[in-house]
């Protein structure tokens, strides 16, 4: 009798989740004893929801995520042979920065293209149900990057991970398995730092992500223009995305004329915006995020903001304000939200370079006698000595309080990049302690999420806000090791 494919990858999970070794948001062993909870079926509502869109439970899928919107979407394809959005679901928790993932340790949520197998779906995960996104693939790899064990998994605790409520997980799970058994080989896991329209990509043109980020929208832009996966493939150190030929490598692969029409339409529109002048900004959080819905939990009138006509959700608030959070890790740091900074073009914030802008030289009263040389040569060395020289990145001066306080020289290039060389900057420039990036364990002692929704502040019209408490020593074990190889 043939064996379906998923059903023979049921009889070898609880080998492959020995197989996981504890890393990043850990995930191996099996968790008091044997358990068929990546058995449970598809949810009522959802197998309703699928029929009423003419999909089937064991069509392929696709997952994309956004860490800013705090969403992760699935995406079936139909009869049609397109994708069509089946259905969203809020993030409880991602850690980190917008911006790709660079080094084991950095608390930074994968963001790229990503394959998802059998052998990387995890039934005895330490967080509920689980699977691996694969990182390090072939782009990261190629870029330096380090680090693994990066999981979508239930409970709201992340280092580096994208952790959705057990329930979600759960649900997501048994999507995933049918999809499988249906015959899907692999699905397709896409993670944006938020959605690739072009208001975003005009917001955020100077974050030294940016060109990543460029590169990525490809992708998405195929997607959307398809409703197709694209093929991914390497150029060197960037991503390729179309047919076959990108898939073997080609650095210059055919544009589908879809896909070149909304490329030179969201392009004709960043354009635009940039001429009407729409600022460029830099989101810099505490350490990452989450779902408006999971903060506002505790207050049954906080959710009114949620549900009205001002922003409309893809899902019901109050349902999901009433799933079980577990553990969520560093909650202080999801209630202060994160900061929008206004910067220029080359990533540093305005304020900063405002700060530091020369006082105007107020003209000399008219003199009798031209001054000699030898007079003006101190002065001219004095204004070239504030002046950068060619070429180089210049510093930014801050001048701290106090009568006998002297200007403090911080490299901006320096934090180019790096997200939390860049926090600890702004925590200069606004008197402000932030959270340092540190590899430890995630599965802290919880506290509950704050209720009030967090939203982003403009930095340039706000007043510095009290720095916020040091996070207690985090708890390590051998059941929530991060970001680690064994």
């Amino acid at each position: 009798m043939a064996v379906r494919p998923f059903a023979a990858a049921r009889l070898i999970a609880p080998i492959i989740g020995l197989g996981l070794s504890l890393g990043a948001c850990q995930d191996g062993g099996l968790i008091g004893g044997a358990s068929t909870r990546h058995l449970t079926p598809i949810p009522v509502q959802t197998m309703s929801l699928m029929q009423t869109k003419g999909m089937s439970q064991g069509d392929p899928i696709v997952i994309r995520a956004y860490k800013k919107e705090a969403e992760m979407e699935v995406w079936k394809r139909g009869a049609s042979g397109q994708y069509a959005l089946l259905k969203t679901f809020p993030i409880c928790r991602w850690s980190g920065q917008l911006g790709p993932k660079r080094k084991q340790g950095d608390r930074q949520a994968p963001e790229g293209f990503y394959t998802i197998t059998p052998g990387q779906m995890n039934p005895s995960s330490a967080y509920f149900l689980s699977f691996d996104t694969g990182y390090p693939n072939a782009y990261d790899r190629a870029n330096g990057g380090t680090g693994n064990y990066l999981m979508v998994h239930g409970t709201c605790s992340s280092a580096g991970c994208f952790a959705m409520t057990d329930a979600s997980m759960g649900e997501i799970y048994a999507i995933a398995r049918e999809a499988f058994a249906g015959g899907q080989r692999a699905f397709q896991f896409q993670s944006y730092p938020f959605r690739m329209t072009a208001q975003n990509m005009a917001k955020y043109r100077n974050d030294p992500n940016a060109p990543f980020w460029r590169n990525i929208k490809e992708g998405s832009d195929y997607f959307e223009a398809l409703h197709d996966e694209p093929k991914v493939g390497l150029c060197g150190t960037k991503y390729v995305f179309g047919g076959s030929d990108a898939a073997a490598g080609a650095c210059t692969p055919k544009v589908e004329p879809l896909v070149a029409e909304k490329r030179a339409h969201d392009n004709r529109e960043i354009a635009d915006l940039v001429a009407k002048g729409t600022p460029a900004t830099r989101l810099v959080y505490e350490d990452g995020g989450g779902n408006p819905v999971f903060q506002a939990q505790q207050t049954s009138t906080a959710f009114a903001s949620l549900s009205g006509t001002e922003t409309e959700l893809p899902y019901a608030a109050k349902e999901y304000g009433r799933h079980h959070l577990g553990d969520v890790s560093r909650p202080e740091s999801l209630a202060a939200g994160p900061r929008e900074v206004e910067v220029d073009a080359k990533g540093r914030p305005v304020m900063l370079a405002a700060a530091e802008a020369p006082t105007p030289v107020k003209a000399a009263a008219p003199a009798a006698a031209k001054p000699s040389k030898a007079a003006v040569k101190p002065a001219a060395r004095t204004l070239m000595a504030k002046q950068p020289d060619a070429g180089d990145e210049p510093s930014r001066a801050v001048v701290k309080e106090g009568p006998a306080a002297k200007p403090e020289r911080i490299s901006v290039a320096d934090a180019d990049g790096d997200p939390s060389a860049y926090q600890r900057l702004l925590s200069k420039v606004f008197n402000k302690e932030t959270l340092p990036a540190t590899p430890a364990a995630d599965a802290a002692v919880a506290e509950p999420v704050n209720a009030a929704a967090a939203h982003p502040v403009k930095i340039a019209h706000a007043a510095p806000r009290p720095a916020s408490k040091e996070t207690a020593p985090e708890r390590t074990t051998k059941a929530d090791k991060v970001d680690k190889a064994p």
